[in-house]
């Protein structure tokens, strides 16, 4: 309501759904958390769509039962020997904690996180330097997208914030859809890997339709008419139900 309406008072929101303007408050308290609005002092307004980056600490709890099938089905995609990019974010963090055993993988990231969690395995290991972002420990820019123009990968999973009801991949910076269609220039196959929360959202700037990703990891659960869509607009859906080879 608060992002399809504007902004509430708790006293307004107590008032609507019959209970304590305490109950409001732990509620709306939870929400912002999870960065689906935003909170000031007696009220909720919509998150801001535009320009915004939640706090780490925060992407990593949310979901992270969905990231750990997300994670379960993009292992079945990499094989032994693969050059493989794992984007920055929570979710593909969790697709590094998985293929920890994979045997000989060289693994191409731009965060800092990712590339910690692999320093004590037996993979190979190339860091894509350049300015780092502090909210998400992510090297972007230029210099990132340079040393991205020398690679050639197998395979590369690329995380997203929104996507939108037409099926667009968006993201909140310039810098990130900059470097994730830079990603998408240097894999063989690529896959977008998105839990349910992050479709029918909006944000700034357009990365690509999810018709030019190889498939889409994501456990959201699809009504039937959004079904006739994807299967128009050529859309692969990947999903912990599918047998992948």
């Amino acid at each position: 309501m608060v992002n399809e309406q504007g902004e509430f008072q708790v006293s307004q929101l107590a008032d609507l759904f019959t209970v304590s303007a305490m109950t409001i408050r732990r509620d709306l308290d939870k929400l912002a958390k999870s960065g689906l609005i935003d909170r000031k002092h007696g009220a909720a307004t919509p998150v801001n769509i535009l320009n915004s980056e939640r706090a780490y600490a925060d992407k990593m709890n949310y979901n992270s039962a969905e990231k750990l099938k997300l994670a379960s089905v993009a292992k079945k995609l990499i094989h032994p020997g693969d050059t493989v990019f794992l984007d920055a974010g929570t979710t593909t963090r969790e697709i590094a904690m998985a293929i920890r055993s994979v045997p000989d993988l060289v693994v191409v990231t731009n965060d800092l996180k990712i590339a910690s969690d692999l320093l004590d395995t037996n993979l190979k290991l190339i860091f894509c330097g350049g300015a780092i972002q502090n909210e998400t420990g992510s090297a972007l820019g230029y210099m990132a997208e340079e040393m991205l123009t020398g690679l050639r990968v197998n395979v590369a999973f690329i995380g997203g914030s929104c996507i939108d009801e037409d099926f667009n991949l968006l993201t909140p910076t310039a810098e990130k859809a900059s470097f994730k269609k830079k990603i998408l220039e240097v894999c063989g196959k690529a896959y977008l890997v998105a839990d349910a929360t992050k479709f029918n959202s909006q944000s700034l700037f357009k990365i690509t339709h999810l018709s030019h990703f190889t498939g889409v990891v994501t456990d959201k659960v699809f009504s039937d008419s959004e079904l006739v869509s994807i299967e128009r607009q050529s859309i692969q859906l990947m999903t912990e139900w599918e047998e992948i080879s």
